[in-house]
C-alpha cells in the first residue's frame, strides 16, 4: 500500500493469536483518565515526520473540541503488529489504534478488539456512511466488525508515458494478453516492460488472490479451510510469476525486491508498467510529474473489470480499532467518530493520497484526479476483500513466501510450471495451523 499495501507483511502467527486470545486486549497505560486517550497511528507518509506533520493539527483540533488529551505516536508497520501483541500481553496498550485491514479477521478472532455492533456504530456516525467494499474488510462475515474503515486504496496499472511514447504505444493494456504483448515491446536493452516485487510477501499474496479470483479460484473454502493448490489458484499464481519466468517481461533482479524498488524503476524508466496502490505521491517523490505517468484499471483475462472472475484488486487500506478493555470507551468512540468524520476524512486522505471509505466524501471533487478516479471506480465496482478468516494473515505470509521462492527459481532460470507452482502451494498449505 506503497505505504499502505505493505501493512500485512508481518503475519499473525498461531502463537500470537493464542497470546491475544488469552489476554483479551489491552487498556492500562494511564487510560483510566476519561480526559486522556492513547492512540497508535500507522505510518502512512513517506516517513514518520510526514505523519506527525499531517496528524498533529488534526489531533489538536480534536483536543480543543472535546477537552480530551490524546497521547499519540506513529508506529512503523514493521513494528505495529508486534506492539499490538506486546500491549495485549502486558495490559499496557492504547485505547485506539490503526490496523491493516487485512488483519481484521485474524485480530477479531482473538476477542481483543471492541466489536462494532449497530449500537456502537451509531455512536461513531452510523454504519451506512461507509463504502460496502471497505466494510467487507473489517472482519468475518456474519459478525460485528472489529474495526472501522479509515483509509482505503485499490490497485491500478501505472505506466511510464515516455516509455509508451518511445515504443509507439497509444493506450494501456486492458487484458493480460495485451499486457504481455505491450510489455514485450518495452523489454530490451536492460529495460523491462513490467516491475514486480518478488520478495514482498504481502504484495505476492495480494496478486495471488486477484489472479486466482480471475481464474475462478479461492484460497479458502466456505468453511474457512485452506484450498491453496486447486487448479484455479495454481493457474493464477503461474500466470503472475510467469511474467518473469516465462514471458520474460520482468527483470530477474525483481525477485529480490522487497519494498518500493519497483516504484523507483517505473520512475527512472527501467520499467514501463507497475501494478500498485496509490503510487502517485511516491512517483512524484522520485521526480515524476503527474503528467509523466498514467493510471489504468488492472487488466482482466477478458472483458472489463467487475465482480466475480473480473475482480482486479483486493480492497486495500487501514482500519481503526479500539481495544475492548479500554477504560475510556466514550472518549475512544468520540475519537473514532472524529477521525472518520467528513472533514477529517477529506483532510487526511488528501494528505496521504488515499481514498476516503466514507461514501459522501469519496464523491468529493477532491478525489477526482485521473489517478484517484481510476482507483475510486475500482474500489467501488471491482475490488474484493481478502479472505476474512482467522488464518488470513498466515495465508499472506505462507503463500507470499511460496511465491518468493518461485520468483527466485524464475530468476535463476528454472522453468515455472503448473507442477512447480502446485508443489510450492501444497508446501504452504501444509504449514497452515490445523
Amino acid at each position: 500500500m506503497s505505504k499502505l499495501r505493505t501493512t500485512a507483511t508481518a503475519a499473525v502467527t498461531a502463537v500470537a493469536l493464542g497470546v491475544l486470545a488469552g489476554c483479551g486486549g489491552g487498556s492500562g497505560g494511564g487510560n483510566s483518565d476519561p480526559k486522556t486517550l492513547t492512540y497508535w497511528a500507522s505510518n502512512q507518509g513517506a516517513d514518520l515526520s510526514v505523519d506527525k506533520k499531517v496528524l498533529e493539527p488534526e489531533i489538536r483540533k480534536f483536543e480543543q473540541q472535546t477537552g480530551i488529551k490524546v497521547k499519540w505516536e506513529v508506529v512503523p508497520w514493521t513494528d505495529l503488529l508486534k506492539r499490538i501483541l506486546g500491549a495485549a500481553t502486558s495490559g499496557q496498550g492504547p485505547d485506539v489504534l490503526n490496523i491493516g485491514n487485512t488483519w481484521s479477521a485474524s485480530l477479531q478472532a482473538t476477542g481483543a478488539l471492541l466489536p462494532f455492533d449497530d449500537g456502537t456504530f451509531a455512536k461513531v456516525g452510523g454504519k451506512d456512511r461507509f463504502l460496502p467494499s471497505a466494510l467487507a474488510s473489517t472482519g468475518a462475515q456474519g459478525k460485528p466488525p472489529a474495526a472501522v474503515p479509515l483509509y482505503s486504496l485499490a490497485y491500478g496499472l501505472y505506466y511510464n508515458k515516455k516509455r509508451f511514447k518511445e515504443a509507439g504505444i497509444t493506450k494501456p493494456p486492458a487484458t493480460w494478453t495485451e499486457l504481455v504483448a505491450t510489455a514485450q515491446k518495452l523489454t530490451g536493452g536492460g529495460r523491462y516492460g513490467l516491475a514486480v516485487e518478488g520478495a514482498n510477501n504481502a504484495e505476492n499474496a495480494h496478486h495471488a488472490f486477484v489472479f486466482a479470483k480471475q481464474h475462478g479460484g479461492e484460497f479458502f473454502d466456505a468453511a474457512g479451510k485452506p484450498t491453496f493448490a486447486t487448479p484455479q489458484t495454481v493457474a493464477g499464481v503461474l500466470q503472475y510469476v510467469g511474467f518473469m519466468g516465462n514471458d520474460k517481461i520482468a527483470a530477474p533482479g525483481d525477485a529480490e525486491y522487497v519494498q518500493n524498488e519497483s516504484v523507483r524503476d517505473l520512475a527512472t524508466g527501467k520499467a514501463a508498467m507497475l501494478l500498485w496502490q496509490a503510487a502517485g505521491q511516491a512517483l512524484q517523490a522520485r521526480g515524476m510529474k503527474p503528467g509523466d505517468y498514467g493510471v489504468a484499471p488492472v487488466p482482466v483475462q477478458s472483458g472489463v473489470p467487475g465482480p466475480g472472475t473480473n475482480v482486479d484488486s483486493m480492497v486495500a487500506g487501514i482500519n481503526m480499532a479500539v481495544f475492548k478493555d479500554t477504560d475510556n470507551l466514550d472518549g475512544a468512540l468520540k475519537f473514532v467518530k472524529f477521525m472518520t468524520g467528513d472533514q477529517e476524512q477529506k483532510t487526511l486522505n488528501t494528505a496521504y493520497g488515499s481514498l476516503p471509505p466514507v461514501k459522501t466524501v469519496l464523491n468529493d471533487p477532491t478525489f477526482s484526479s485521473p489517478e484517484l478516479a481510476v482507483l475510486r471506480k475500482t474500489l467501488s465496482e471491482s475490488a474484493a476483500p481478502l479472505p476474512q478468516v482467522p488464518n488470513e494473515s498466515q495465508f499472506e505470509e505462507l503463500v507470499g513466501t511460496a511465491m518468493k521462492k518461485l520468483f527466485a527459481d524464475a530468476a535463476a532460470g528454472h522453468p515455472i510450471t503448473a507442477d512447480s507452482v502446485r508443489k510450492r502451494l501444497v508446501e504452504a498449505q501444509q504449514q497452515m495451523p490445523k
